[in-house]
């Protein structure tokens, strides 16, 4: 889809809440057709504890470094995040999002645990202690920044539904490799919130969770893509299911 397009698409989209995926983006402050979720509810301190309360439960996880951390205090607030779903031992899409995603954080450098934070969580955290989680990490070679993560089951499956990561298929939606291969992004104080396939061009995921810095957004410079940048321009995904 070209720019422009896609700029004209931006100008029609109205916010729809976390779950469906969908960001307003702002084209342009003198822009009055795109908007963000605070204009949406008013008082913005109002919408963003909504927002926190309905989508980010406060939950204890624990990092594959074996620290405790709660979900929204230690990993959300105040923080633009890329979230994914995975487990250890996938044999479909997992092992092909892990490597596309270690591509995102190459491009994106030193930014990446300074003030853009990756995590990933674990589908069974029956089976994937942190121990085995930072075994995942250093087989990958991936570098700090980016945070794997366990807690109780029944805490990550609500987790994983309140971020979107589900089908509305019951029967389907029980069998956890047959899990959906999407990326979550977003930028909590702003409250802009997007989705992507987690197979996506790396660089053109970069190009989206940059734009969740607005104005401040930097270009990257990187040995096999040259300079990426928001392009202001938006990007509306549904939901993708691919067998895991």
């Amino acid at each position: 889809m070209s720019k422009l397009s896609r700029r004209k698409m931006l100008a029609t989209l109205a916010v729809t809440p976390l779950a469906a995926g969908v960001v307003a983006r702002t084209v342009g402050a003198e822009n009055p057709l795109v908007t963000s979720l605070p204009s949406l509810f008013g008082d913005e301190d109002k919408s963003r504890e909504k927002t926190r309360k309905h989508y980010f439960p406060n939950f204890e996880l624990t990092t594959h470094e074996g620290k405790k951390v709660r979900f929204y205090d230690d990993l959300i607030k105040d923080k633009i995040v890329v979230l994914n779903f995975m487990y250890v031992k996938c044999e479909g899409i997992c092992p092909a999002i892990t490597m596309n995603l270690k591509r995102v954080q190459n491009l994106l450098g030193n930014r990446v645990g300074r003030d853009i934070f990756m995590y990933s969580i674990t589908l069974k955290p029956d089976e994937d202690t942190p121990s085995q989680l930072k075994h995942y990490v250093h087989m990958h070679h991936l570098k700090p920044g980016w945070t794997f993560l366990t807690g109780k089951p029944d805490e990550i499956g609500v987790l994983r539904r309140k971020l979107g990561f589900y089908t509305s298929n019951v029967e389907q939606d029980k069998d956890l490799t047959n899990h959906i291969g999407m990326v979550r992004y977003g930028n909590e104080t702003r409250q802009w919130w997007a989705m992507c396939p987690g197979r996506a061009n790396p660089p053109w995921i970069v190009e989206s969770i940059l734009w969740m810095d607005g104005p401040n957004g930097k270009e990257i410079k990187s040995a096999d893509h040259g300079a990426t940048k928001p392009d202001n321009s938006g990007h509306n995904h549904g939901k993708l299911r691919t067998k895991g």
